[in-house]
């Protein structure tokens, strides 16, 4: 099964944004004559797999390499690299060329900056002294549609840089990529927006509408009627909790890297013990399509559900007369590929959700997220310190504690601080002051505030039935994400019958018409108000989370949009699909 999404029946037309994508990374390509070898930023290898295969490149002549420090190994006269702009790869380049030069290999070399090309980056060649060896160029990459219905910026670190580094520049990214989605689809006239990163991002969206303006008459009417802007600082929460859908719970324990998973072949029933196997997960998989946004408990079922009927199925294949019911009975086994493949998978995953240790934690979220039993959940945290489980796991639920609390007691905080270093290292110290600086583990200073909002939107629902649900609670089992919740009420009712909660979360928000559209409906509320676009289709919500999203967080816009006089399709954006472990690790200076 083909790893590039199957992008037929999504509400606006993603595969002309990946064929653009596609046609300008192949020109670039083309201009260069002769054989050549393509040296690729590892992470930037995923996000070009989502938009062009493999096969395809190779068929341009191409040889291919991971970039790392040690030198390209190619018979090829010209080499480029494509690389996002960072310092380190720049060194790595240098060191390249210096080690062709020692040997007196001559080459021509191109470097291609992912999505545009940095000064500093450009100096560290000048100071390398190989800047004048290079030809540079730009492949403005701003975003890869991951499926149907949700885009990635591939910003990883875009929390990180915005919190703790003060590096704003990924919001230019994300106004970019939404100004190229405005040339394709219109002009958006209705923006919402909350949290600092978000307004900032509408004020640069209508900065580039002046200086580089979409043409209207080209476009026709806008097929995206309003873009909802929101910081992943307004809710922490729910990154912070396990995510119990069967998408989450896979990207929770299994991490979900560019539309796939990597376990080992044993898990999915294979006899080649150590071996690897990388398992795609996108919407041309039915099963996974019709299983990915239900909680896992319900997907055990429903696949239990399926094997039962095949088996019936297989039974009745004697009595089977007609060549009619044959040929039935051969289109249900051509499902039996996805079938073993999430039987493979919910076992595996069932490994960790049947431990007592994982219910424990299940625990302790939900206590946290009532604000309830403080006391119980720091000596569980205690506990977890003493038994060294992982930092991350650790930091997670205390981040949990200190949103959800308004920051830990003194007393508390630096006693905490002092058994993880002691417990961890000292050169720990560092994320800690960068959760500090974040304002996500903190010094208690005021009473809390969540108790009201968590109230007044409604995040904890009593007796959520999984199986049937009627909220969007039943992605964390009993808790709505707050995130969601903002969203649902921008769709239902507008921002301002909340505006005092709104006030109670972090940054500031806005709510605004954008010029040139005196026909729209009111910002107030967009339920009921779309007229669709030309061809009888839906409007469509663009909703741009700003520092991550989780799959639970996709699942419940997408039960939102299935909703029965639901007036829009949702799209989602977001600088990458997160989890509490990603975004904490980012904290962390794990990630490159």
């Amino acid at each position: 099964m083909a790893q590039i999404p199957n992008l037929e029946n999504a509400p606006l037309n993603l595969k002309s944004i990946r064929e653009k994508s596609q046609r300008e990374l192949v020109n670039l390509l083309k201009d260069i004559r002769g054989t050549k070898c393509l040296v690729i930023d590892p992470k930037l290898s995923g996000s070009v797999s989502l938009i062009i295969q493999t096969s395809t490149l190779k068929e341009l002549g191409l040889e291919l390499r991971h970039l790392s420090e040690e030198p390209v190994q190619t018979e090829c006269t010209k080499v480029v690299y494509l690389v996002r702009s960072q310092l380190s790869f720049m060194r790595h380049i240098a060191s390249h060329i210096h080690n062709d030069i020692s040997k007196a290999i001559q080459r021509d070399y191109y470097v291609f900056f992912v999505p545009r090309r940095s000064v500093a980056c450009e100096k560290i060649l000048e100071q390398e002294k190989v800047h004048n060896l290079v030809t540079v160029k730009e492949f403005p990459l701003y975003m890869v549609p991951l499926d149907e219905d949700v885009i990635s910026f591939e910003l990883d670190l875009s929390e990180k840089d915005c919190l703790v580094d003060g590096d704003v520049s990924s919001l230019w990214h994300v106004a970019k990529a939404i100004h190229e989605l405005e040339f394709s689809f219109g002009v958006i006239p209705k923006v919402r927006a909350k949290g600092k990163g978000s307004v900032r991002v509408a004020d640069i969206l209508n900065r580039m509408q002046v200086e580089e303006p979409v043409n209207t008459n080209d476009v026709g009417r806008p097929e995206v009627d309003t873009l909802i802007l929101l910081d992943r600082e307004v809710d922490m929460v729910t990154p912070m909790c396990t995510q119990l859908t069967y998408e989450g719970l896979l990207n929770e324990f299994l991490h979900i890297s560019n539309g796939a998973v990597e376990v080992d072949s044993s898990v999915m029933g294979s006899q080649q013990e150590g071996k690897k196997m990388k398992v795609p997960l996108n919407s041309s998989d039915k099963l996974f399509k019709e299983t990915r946004d239900l909680n896992f408990e319900v997907v055990v079922q429903v696949l239990r559900q399926k094997a039962t009927t095949m088996k019936e199925d297989y039974t009745e294949i004697n009595s089977t007369q007609t060549v009619s019911e044959l040929k039935d009975f051969v289109k249900k086994l051509n499902s039996l590929p996805e079938m073993t493949r999430h039987i493979h998978l919910a076992q595996h995953l069932t490994t960790f959700t049947s431990k007592q240790s994982f219910l424990s934690q299940l625990d302790m979220e939900q206590t946290l997220v009532e604000a309830e039993s403080y006391d119980i959940c720091f000596e569980y945290i205690e506990e977890l310190i003493h038994k060294q489980e992982p930092l991350t796991k650790v930091l997670r639920l205390l981040v949990l504690f200190s949103i959800t609390n308004s920051g830990l007691p003194k007393k508390q905080f630096d006693y905490i601080r002092t058994e993880l270093l002691h417990s961890y290292g000292f050169e720990h110290v560092v994320a800690l002051n960068n959760l500090e600086k974040a304002g996500l583990l903190k010094k208690q200073e005021f009473k809390s505030n969540w108790q009201t909002v968590k109230r007044t939107l409604k995040l904890i629902v009593e007796d959520t039935d999984t199986s049937r649900p009627v909220d969007i609670a039943y992605v964390y089992s009993g808790y709505a994400p707050l995130s969601i919740r903002l969203v649902q009420q921008a769709i239902h009712s507008g921002w301002r019958p909340i505006e005092d909660i709104l006030k109670l979360l972090p940054g500031p928000h806005l709510e605004t018409k954008r010029s040139g559209f005196p026909s729209s409906p009111s910002v107030d509320s967009l339920h009921g108000a779309s007229n669709g676009v030309a061809d009888g289709r839906r409007s469509v919500i663009l909703v741009v989370f700003i520092g991550g999203v989780t799959f639970a967080e996709i699942s419940a816009l997408r039960f939102l949009a299935s909703k029965e006089g639901m007036a829009y399709d949702l799209i989602i954006a977001t600088t990458k699909i997160v989890n509490g472990a990603a975004l904490i690790e980012t904290f962390m200076d794990k990630q490159g």
